[in-house]
């Protein structure tokens, strides 16, 4: 688990304006602004036709929706969204680097945006559906991060 200090207005734009995180699964958010919106990103397959397989709806499904609360002449006080690898970017991660996971194993990697009002960090997290002392994976998925952002010119810092 890593904390990035980012450059705000690339990585907003990169978030809300672009596709750059459409593939990431939505799990949850919150953005204050003149009152506090809590957005789940659970999908409750009762409401379609047919039955996503998958748990929780991607970013490219409320991006627009969170811009559409976000834009104006006021930036928000705050904001949080959480992110996850989608499973074949997880199966994708294990592969490459050759680590003793299954992905079956794997709860999430996530990216915890949070924004205070003047500042923007991205916390990653790891999560196991049962213990493991092996770090392996979590310090691929930091670096990952690291160049993910860096490859798509968001500046960051890495923080302590």
């Amino acid at each position: 688990m890593i904390m990035l200090k980012i450059d705000v207005k690339k990585c907003m734009t990169e978030l809300l304006l672009r596709s750059t995180f459409d593939s990431f699964s939505f799990i949850e958010g919150t953005i204050t602004t003149f009152c506090q919106f809590t957005i789940d990103g659970f999908l409750h397959k009762s409401f379609f036709e047919e039955a996503p397989e998958k748990e929780y709806a991607d970013w490219k499904d409320l991006r627009e929706y969170c811009f559409s609360i976000i834009k104006g002449k006021q930036t928000p006080l705050d904001f949080k969204f959480i992110l996850s690898l989608p499973e074949e970017g997880i199966a994708s991660l294990i592969s490459e680097n050759s680590l003793d996971f299954r992905p079956a194993d794997v709860q999430g990697l996530y990216l915890n945006f949070r924004y205070d009002g003047m500042n923007l960090t991205c916390i990653t997290g790891t999560s196991f559906k049962s213990f493991s002392m092996d770090k392996s994976l979590e310090q691929r998925w930091d670096k990952w991060v690291q160049n993910f952002f860096t490859e798509k010119g968001i500046d960051w810092d890495l923080s302590s």
